[in-house]
């Protein structure tokens, strides 16, 4: 069943184009990874989906419903960013207890789990926390309230390496026992791979692709060897991404046609390599290849 549907989804603001002719659908019980560049429309589309915004052209609809202002949808949907805010006079134990009101699949026993691990004090307020606990309770929430669609977006801000991988496989362990539809925004994509199912990538407001990490995990391939070989076995590739990375040597991502090493590898000095998810992303969503080494040649 899909979950959300995105068609011609496009949001301004004022003369800025944050998401521009944009289509794209989640199905259900699926942990999607929504990734892009800062300023790529990430925290937008999440405020649509969520109702926050409503487009300025296009639709979007939630569980068959127009999210904006619909008591249907916000009732089956959490999301949690690092602006949440809370009662000033509520400490961290009065939060436990009174979220719990609003979510009907509210698992006490994994929120006060996290809570005791986490080794929070029930006493104090959400606005004296670190920014980092901040990040972490309001992540306890996200996972205890078990909504049909739950969204984190940038979720691990400001936590250190060893919380956030807690968090990864808090998360991945709490779906795997309760799925249910999953968005999960993030800057740092080699932490969180192995966890997607899906990737959304946005270049500056638009789709860039929309596939399974698996399927990406093949999608491309690099090739490293002297610069004249490389650019012959190059011609008729569609190519991604070059560098040079020392002098007469050059470095090319391609995408995977059903390539195969032989058909590359007939000169000894030529390498055939695999390409990770975060730089594959990182050369799909630049404005120019061969990156920062245009700088230098000018």
């Amino acid at each position: 069943m899909t979950v959300i549907q995105g068609e011609n989804l496009t949001k301004s603001y004022g003369k800025t184009l944050a998401l521009d002719n944009l289509t794209f659908q989640i199905e259900e019980n699926k942990l999607t990874g929504l990734i892009g560049r800062n300023g790529a429309g990430k925290t937008t589309l999440l405020k649509l989906i969520a109702g926050y915004l409503k487009p300025s052209r296009g639709e979007i609809n939630v569980f068959s419903h127009n999210p904006f202002d619909s008591l249907q949808v916000s009732a089956n949907i959490i999301f949690i960013d690092n602006h949440m805010a809370f009662p000033t006079a509520f400490s961290l134990d009065d939060i436990l207890t009174e979220v719990a009101h609003y979510y009907q699949n509210w698992n006490a026993k994994l929120a006060h789990g996290l809570f005791d691990y986490f080794s929070f004090n029930p006493k104090q307020r959400h606005g004296s926390l670190s920014k980092g606990n901040q990040s972490t309770f309001n992540m306890i929430i996200g996972l205890a309230a078990r909504c049909p669609l739950t969204i984190f977006d940038e979720p691990t801000s400001g936590m250190d390496s060893a919380v956030r991988k807690d968090f990864y496989r808090a998360l991945l362990k709490d779906y795997l026992e309760y799925p249910r539809t999953i968005i999960l925004s993030s800057h740092l994509l080699s932490e969180v791979e192995d966890i997607l199912e899906d990737i959304l990538l946005l270049r500056d407001g638009t789709k860039c692709l929309h596939q399974s990490v698996l399927e990406l995990k093949e999608y491309a391939l690099g090739l490293k060897g002297p610069k004249q070989t490389v650019l012959e076995r190059l011609k008729g590739q569609e190519i991604l991404h070059t560098e040079e990375f020392a002098q007469g040597s050059l470095y090319a991502v391609i995408k995977n046609q059903g390539l195969t090493s032989q058909q590359f590898l007939k000169h000894e000095d030529l390498e055939l390599l695999p390409v990770s998810l975060e730089d594959l992303c990182i050369y799909l969503t630049g404005n120019a290849k061969g990156g920062i080494d245009h700088v230098f040649k000018q």
